[in-house]
């Protein structure tokens, strides 16, 4: 067998989804796999719904990804010369006919149909139109459309590689249009004739696209093809409460979990457990191991499920795989979007001391927040002003915490507090998350020692004092 050729082919209507990412993914996992040719196709034909910026957002996103495609990106709004070639040898050959109803018209036909207890579609009575016909139509001024004519009787069937044989009778499957009536191709035309031109072999797209591939090769046959791609449909991906994953729930395109600090190896490691797994049932892999095991006879025909904490965890294992300069590197632009300006040295040992305790980098650049606001900003958050206030004897607590702070080394070991806590007769892991929010403004943060260090004598001592001023009957103004 030669080597598989397949695509990817995104509508420029919005930002990449993470559906649309995960069949990015299998195909280029797929293409790897073998051996083979992984290509984009943007399907931008309806100009209504198509932009520029979502374009090259989408190849951005992809590239982000690391899903490198190995020619250059086809484009369908610059094809309509093929598709109009195409539709008149369709035309010739009678595959394909002019209808001329108007919505109106279309929308009574589905009425009669309904009521006739048929099922909505067109009924073919543009098909047989003597050319005197479709000439007086066409001076009256009604739409243009090309319909593809189905074959009345017989069934459609293909193989697909998930799900087995599928069939369709053609008597369910009206005749529909593969171009507008502004002359735009539809779906079908184009997908038919672009995947012949492309040379593709295998067509992996999601499970919502089953049926039209009756249509498409139906095209294909009527071209004058006489190879069939292999298809492979994905299932569906839902969220856990197997709702149909939409922006109404939150995050579904990957530019929101890349903004969210998720890291690109992450997301396309969990993006390939999304209804498929390899025979070891391992969890974490790198994009090589992927490549490695990744085939189509694993691939799952129940829907996947969308598990955004499933997804936190992978990402805060993959954050733990990183060597520091490496994790330093990918959260510097979250730092940096809090206007921080500390010394490379006290990022780089924050991010040390964080790396373990942090599940994504939007959550290490808040937990080194207190490193990258002015002392005249810093506050407390409403949860660790409530745990400071609500601490037993935490004025005392404080001033043991600034008497020794005053005088000790100043070293992790040097600044630990729990002698003095217990020397007070209190349980550290009772008072501790007053003394974190007093210096870190969290209940929970860095490690508390190694983050005071990292501030520094003044600046720790400085807030500590600010936290006695509030919690004896000073204003949370004066806690800065």
């Amino acid at each position: 067998m030669s080597p598989p050729r397949v695509r990817f082919s995104p509508a420029p209507s919005g930002s990449l989804h993470v559906g649309g990412a995960r069949t990015a993914l299998f195909n280029w996992l797929y293409a790897r796999h073998h051996g083979g040719t992984f290509l984009v196709r943007i399907e931008d034909t309806d100009a209504s719904r198509s932009r520029e910026d979502w374009v090259e957002g989408i190849l951005e996103v992809l590239q982000w990804l690391g899903l490198d495609w190995d020619e250059e990106p086809w484009r369908q709004s610059r094809r309509l010369d093929a598709y109009r070639e195409a539709v008149d040898h369709l035309l010739a050959t009678g595959a394909a006919y002019e209808a001329f109803e108007t919505p109106e018209e279309l929308e009574a036909i589905n009425a009669s149909r309904r009521a006739a207890g048929l099922p909505p579609g067109y009924d073919g009575r543009a098909r047989d139109l003597t050319p005197a016909q479709r000439a007086a139509l066409r001076a009256e001024g009604r739409p243009v459309t090309i319909r593809f004519r189905t074959p009345d009787e017989g069934t459609s069937t293909f193989v697909d590689l998930v799900r087995g044989p599928v069939s369709v009778d053609w008597a369910t499957v009206p005749d529909f249009v593969i171009v507008r009536a502004d002359g735009t191709p539809l779906f079908f035309l184009a997908n038919a004739v672009d995947d012949l031109a492309m040379g593709i072999t295998h067509v992996i797209r999601g499970e919502d696209l089953l049926d039209s591939t009756h249509r498409v090769l139906a095209i294909r046959r009527a071209l004058g093809s006489d190879t069939t791609p292999a298809y492979a449909h994905l299932p569906l991906i839902l969220r856990p409460d197997r709702a149909k994953l939409s922006k109404r729930h939150g995050a579904v395109a990957v530019e929101d979990y890349r903004s969210r600090g998720y890291l690109a190896p992450a997301l396309v490691n969990y993006l390939a457990l999304l209804g498929w797994s390899p025979e070891d049932d391992r969890e974490v892999l790198e994009r090589e191991q992927l490549i490695a095991a990744f085939d189509l006879d694993r691939v799952n025909t129940s829907s996947a499920i969308f598990d955004e904490a499933k997804l936190t965890w992978l990402n805060g294992e993959w954050m733990r795989r990183l060597p520091v300069d490496a994790l330093v590197a990918a959260v510097r632009p979250f730092v940096e979007a809090r206007d921080g300006s500390v010394p490379c040295e006290v990022v780089r040992a924050a991010v040390a001391l964080g790396q373990e305790r942090s599940a994504t980098l939007v959550e290490l650049a808040e937990q080194m927040g207190f490193l990258l606001v002015a002392d005249e900003e810093f506050r407390l958050d409403p949860e660790a002003e409530d745990r400071l206030v609500g601490t037993e004897r935490v004025s005392e607590l404080l001033d043991a915490a600034i008497e020794h702070l005053e005088r000790c080394e100043w070293t992790a070991e040097g600044v630990d507090l729990r002698p003095v806590v217990r020397e007070m007769g209190l349980a550290p892991r009772k008072v501790m998350p007053a003394l974190y929010a007093a210096v870190e403004g969290r209940s929970r943060g860095l490690p508390l020692f190694e983050a005071m260090v990292l501030l520094g004598r003044e600046r720790t001592l400085a807030r500590l004092r600010a936290a006695r001023a509030r919690v004896v009957g000073g204003g949370p103004e004066s806690v800065h």
